[in-house]
């Protein structure tokens, strides 16, 4: 399973990643002043990736003409 790791930067700010099961890291967060405000992303990113759509931004338009 993967899990979130909150963590203090060199910094002194809060910040967190995404690991998967592997230990790889899979997201990487902004900075945050408090601690309470990075846990308050994690929970909003287990919130909005759940109906997440992806979008492909390296098509171009000549590739979306394509069959």
């Amino acid at each position: 399973m993967g899990k979130f790791e909150i963590f203090n930067g060199v910094d002194g700010l809060f910040y967190f990643h995404l690991k998967a099961e592997n230990g790889e890291i899979t997201a990487s967060s902004q900075r945050y002043t408090t601690k309470q405000s990075a846990d308050n992303g994690i929970t909003a990113i287990k919130r909005i990736a759940s109906e997440a759509v992806v979008i492909d931004l390296t098509l171009t338009e000549s590739s979306h003409s394509r069959a």
